[in-house]
């Protein structure tokens, strides 16, 4: 009886192992690249330039008690316009007096369809 020579046997499971891992890296590679990609553009979608600026407008606004200004809503929309047809809102709060300084609640609304930011802001004057 002859001795049955098996090393090829081992030779082929061997290379469907190798085939079947590098399969898996590369899918795991490719997951890896889509999710920095994904992070990127979600990072870049994130208007906070455009926040900065419209929060910034109307805090110097508020605080220059201009809200009920009729002015200033055409500065609103002119900023709404410039902010790439962004939506923005804002609306007059309460106001407290705290020893020597008044405190007024600013509220702050910007949506541009993709980014959606609610703040109010508290804002001490003189």
């Amino acid at each position: 009886m002859e001795k049955v020579d098996g090393s090829g046997q081992w030779i082929v499971i061997m290379g469907f192992l190798v085939s079947v891992g590098i399969v898996f890296l590369a899918i795991i590679l490719n997951q890896f690249v889509l999710v920095g990609q994904t992070t990127s553009e979600g990072v870049l979608e994130f208007s906070k330039n455009d926040i900065r600026d419209i929060r910034d407008e109307i805090i110097s606004f508020a605080a220059e008690d201009e809200l009920e200004n009729s002015i200033y809503r055409d500065d609103m929309q002119a900023l709404a316009l410039s902010g790439k047809g962004a939506i923005i809102g804002y609306e007059k709060g309460s106001e407290e007096i705290i020893g020597s300084f008044t405190r007024l609640r600013v509220g702050i609304h910007f949506n541009n369809g993709v980014t959606e930011y609610d703040e109010i802001a508290s804002i001490y004057l003189p």
